[in-house]
């Protein structure tokens, strides 16, 4: 697979120049915790049975957090501002990933089960079309600029491309076995997606749909979460394998930090305003992380509560959102705060 990979970086930007990997050593930076603490602010009930939850899409502009309730087939609608759980959206069967696209009025799912990808609209909570979305999908990516969503297949080892006009899938990117999240980066144009088998971050350019280049991500086994900072210039990679947490600078692709995160970490969100970035894992407990120009340092790591491997952040009150399965017989969204 080298000679191919060094093809692809001649026509790579110098985002993803094939760099063979040399890494900043695990922990650089601080990573000592510090006296901060993490709060339970509340616990609202769910509709829906224990079963698992997934990915969660925040839309700022109608304050809407959308979470997948993989094991009902459903997604919860629930006003932060309120602090009400304002609708369900059925028949998405095993959905996993979804993605709030306020400018068009829709809200995307991946309908695990069915292969396909749901398309929603924000207004009724109605499912109004489905189309094609690969192998297994799971999370989604949206490229305003050119007006596509892009699937991670995660058995497919693709990811799918669907045009937000036609609302239909148009293609399949092979960018390798084990997929990971996707991610629109506005400062490359590119969208990049974790891939777990090579522990890699790929390059796809949305105007070719083609990949154009890819890095490795030294220190990381099982890459999989993935969120990114574009302003900060910093990139995120959750590592299912080894429970590592891998940030690095957009700049030049190089590791910059690893740190200890849960066991089977999985979804990562980000406080652009603060600084910070959530690990939630499997196993329970949330890490959270603050990030410089600079530096890296984990802030605290603490219990969310059983199963909580699933994070999302209110940019506003920087409140944090994590849905559990099951908190003394029923599902709830267990909202968190950080205290100095």
């Amino acid at each position: 697979m080298r000679p191919a990979l060094t093809v692809l970086c001649t026509v790579s930007l110098l985002l993803f120049a094939c760099t063979s990997g040399s890494s900043a050593s695990s922990q650089s930076g601080s990573s000592t915790s510090t006296g901060a603490n993490l709060r339970v602010v509340n616990d609202i009930p769910l509709q829906g049975n224990t079963s698992r939850f997934d990915y969660q899409s925040f839309d700022t502009q109608s304050h809407r957090l959308y979470i997948a309730h993989l094991g009902d087939g459903t997604a919860t609608v629930y006003d932060t501002s309120s602090g009400a759980v304002v609708g369900e959206i059925n028949g998405v069967p095993g959905v996993h990933g979804l993605i709030a696209v306020p400018e068009l009025g829709k809200v995307y799912a991946t309908a695990t089960d069915r292969n396909q990808v749901a398309v929603i609209d924000a207004n009724s909570l109605a499912v109004i079309a489905t189309t094609d979305g690969g192998d297994y999908p799971d999370g989604l990516a949206y490229d305003s600029e050119v007006g596509k969503i892009y699937v991670s297949d995660e058995h497919g080892g693709t990811d799918t491309v669907i045009d937000t006009h036609t609302d239909r899938a148009i293609g399949n990117v092979q960018v390798g076995d084990d997929v990971g999240n996707s991610q629109f980066d506005p400062v490359s144009h590119r969208i990049l997606v974790a891939v777990g088998s090579k522990n890699q971050l790929v390059a796809i350019d949305p105007t070719t749909d083609t990949v154009v280049g890819a890095t490795d991500v030294p220190g990381c086994q099982g890459a999989h979460g993935l969120a990114m900072d574009s302003d900060a210039q910093r990139a995120f990679v959750a590592c299912e394998g080894n429970a590592k947490l891998v940030a690095l600078d957009m700049q030049n692709m190089q590791v910059v930090f690893t740190g200890d995160v849960g066991k089977t970490p999985d979804v990562i969100a980000l406080d652009p305003a603060l600084h910070r970035v959530y690990v939630a894992a499997e196993s329970g407990p949330l890490t959270v992380f603050e990030y410089s120009s600079g530096d890296v340092r984990q802030l605290l790591q603490a219990d969310a509560g059983p199963n909580a491997h699933s994070v999302a952040v209110d940019p506003a009150t920087h409140h944090i959102y994590l849905p559990l399965q099951n908190v003394n017989g029923r599902p709830v969204l267990r909202e968190m705060a950080i205290d100095p």
